[in-house]
């Protein structure tokens, strides 16, 4: 299905996305997370096509192909900003969403920020609201998934996540989800990517942009919490794996606090941290089904 595919530029933010696209219809927007690229979704685009969507998927700001961002700006909002600019520039009034990771949070800004184009929500792997800030500071086991991203505001987190050949990469996908026996050519299209010097870059940004006033000011946290904590306006589906080695599952009790049209929550058994690609049939029924709904 991969071949069938299409990709093409689409300027949006002052910035060239080297996108993927599938299907004609509504709108689906998928948002990729790290360390990922558009091809996360190469499972649900076709899925999202046959289902009579048009699914696209964009390589995120600083991501090869995509252009580095020229202001150099990789925090929430930007990221925000440029879902809400794409659904416009693919001529579309309006979108679903659907993020994974740090797609999530641009999913989330965006709905937060622009809930009139946003007619569903969906997202897989990090929680909205305030539990996960929370975490940082209560959650040992929470403390230690998340060693990554205090290790990431140091400055040899380049040398150490491009070593041997981006070895680091295999370790963080083996780790957020165990057991997940990926095909070697899916590995090789992530380092692809970030040889790309301006990747790993742009990818250490995304963390360092938003989360390190918060390592740096701690009073910051209570900030980039509420960030977090406004409510969402729009239908919305979250989906997680039972075994997410990067975001504990528990984060996710209390979220639909935040969702006054309703928030459907599906854990997926057997499955970790990247559990679109995991556990791709369940997930394109469980996606297809809300939609539809």
């Amino acid at each position: 299905m991969a071949n069938e595919i299409k990709t093409r530029t689409v300027r949006a933010s002052n910035l060239n996305f080297h996108v993927l696209e599938m299907g004609t219809g509504p709108l689906v927007l998928c948002l990729h997370g790290f360390p990922d690229t558009a091809w996360s979704f190469r499972h649900q685009m076709p899925a999202l096509a046959a289902a009579g969507f048009h699914a696209v998927a964009p390589f995120m700001r600083g991501y090869a192909p995509t252009e580095p961002a020229p202001d150099g700006r990789y925090d929430a909002a930007a990221l925000s900003e440029d879902a809400l600019n794409l659904i416009e520039a693919l001529g579309y009034g309006e979108a679903i969403l659907f993020g994974h990771d740090w797609g999530a949070v641009a999913a989330y800004g965006a709905a937060a920020a622009g809930a009139k184009k946003i007619s569903k929500l969906v997202t897989a792997a990090v929680p909205y609201g305030t539990a996960f800030f929370q975490a940082l500071v209560t959650n040992y086991a929470q403390q230690k998934r998340s060693w990554y991203m205090y290790f990431f505001q140091s400055s040899i987190a380049e040398a150490a996540v491009s070593l041997n050949d981006f070895a680091f990469l295999e370790k963080i996908w083996a780790d957020w989800s165990p057991g997940w026996q990926w095909a070697p050519e899916e590995m090789e299209a992530l380092k692809r990517c970030f040889r790309e010097p301006a990747t790993l870059s742009a990818a250490l940004g995304y963390y360092r942009a938003t989360l390190g006033p918060l390592f740096r000011v701690p009073a910051e946290q209570p900030a980039l919490a509420q960030a977090m904590s406004p409510p969402l306006d729009v239908p919305a589906m979250i989906l997680y794996g039972m075994n997410d080695g990067c975001i504990g599952a528990e984060l996710l009790e209390g979220m639909a606090s935040y969702f006054p049209r309703g928030l459907r929550t599906e854990i997926v058994a057997d499955a970790g941290h990247f559990v679109h690609q995991e556990k791709p049939g369940i997930v394109n029924e469980l996606i297809i089904d809300f939609l539809k709904r």
